[in-house]
């Protein structure tokens, strides 16, 4: 249930101007310790306003207080049960709260979960976010508790009526995790025909990853990279190459190529992309550049543990 909460930062049109930019400032900056002390200064003056009441759940949520959050949004679903949203968010957060406990003490929230899905659903025709939810939660339940492929293939269908390309990630969603791998790639393509948005590649590539297709994924990521010239997807290439030993020179010139042009938006750090070319050389043999550019990345992240373990497999090469 890992995808099953949401987060949206709304307008906040009822509170005035310097609070709402103060709170947007720190939804930005992921303050959310900040957002959440001043969203509670602002109910102190105004307890009933909703706006406020389901952005400090969301504060809450971004820190994984699930208990917390449940309560702001269990009551936003007390005041205004007409409003999906509301029950959407109250569910999602009673999935991240059963995934915190004990599988017996899950047992006892799934329920919930359900209830609260299916009724953002029933009155919201159009809620996108909802349909996604009941696909992977219906898939992910044992039998025995709901779970369904077939529940979970008529949301599908609802999603594809509302969004093909959200059907189609659905659809590839759903015969991926059941292990009908030829599907899955039918409909992650079908995606990328209707859609073509990163998102889409993404997973296609991933599902080549997992199903242990490098060349495949590679091309995927090339073809992306003509459609969207995004310079992470360099560092996509290289990682594949360094992971499964294949098209090395490729890899190698895409991890250069990402790092001549890193931006802090690229997301990735710099010291990863050493990283990969640490693997490529020490897959190459090349004992002293495999160690140049390790030593890159312990210098940025000296605490990640796969920068440590590389480092030992290099210095035992002969």
């Amino acid at each position: 249930m890992s995808k099953f909460f949401y987060f949206f930062l709304l307008p906040i049109a009822l509170l005035g101007q310097t609070e709402f930019n103060t709170v947007d400032l720190l939804f930005q900056k992921k303050q959310f310790v900040d957002a959440e002390i001043e969203l509670k200064k602002i109910l102190k003056n105004d307890p009933n306003n909703l706006e406020t009441i389901e952005l400090l759940g969301d504060a809450y949520g971004y820190q994984k207080k699930w208990d917390e959050a449940i309560v702001q949004y269990k009551r936003l679903v007390g005041v205004k049960p007409s409003e999906a949203n509301y029950h959407y968010k109250y569910g999602g957060v009673l999935g991240m709260k059963a995934l915190a406990v004990s599988k017996l003490q899950a047992l006892g929230i799934i329920g919930d979960v359900k209830a609260a899905f299916l009724k953002a659903a029933e009155l919201d025709k159009n809620h996108i976010d909802t349909r996604w939810a009941l696909v992977e939660l219906y898939m992910q339940l044992p039998g025995i508790l709901g779970g369904s492929k077939k529940k979970s293939l008529e949301y599908a269908n609802e999603l594809e009526a509302l969004s093909k390309v959200d059907g189609y990630l659905a659809k590839g969603y759903i015969y991926e995790y059941d292990n009908e791998p030829e599907l899955a790639e039918t409909y992650y393509k079908r995606a990328i025909r209707v859609g073509g948005s990163l998102t889409c590649f993404n997973k296609l590539i991933r599902f080549y990853e997992k199903n242990e297709l490098p060349d495949r994924a590679i091309k995927t990521i090339e073809d992306a990279q003509k459609r969207h010239q995004r310079n992470t997807l360099h560092y996509q290439i290289g990682k594949v190459s360094a992971e499964y030993k294949v098209e090395l020179q490729k890899g190698e010139r895409c991890l250069h190529t990402y790092l001549d042009n890193y931006t802090i938006a690229d997301g990735v750090p710099k010291a990863w992309a050493y990283y990969r070319l640490a693997q490529i050389h020490k897959h190459k043999k090349n004992k002293p550049k495999a160690i140049k550019y390790i030593d890159l990345a312990l210098a940025e992240l000296p605490e990640e543990s796969p920068f440590i373990e590389e480092k030992e497999n290099i210095l035992k090469l002969d």
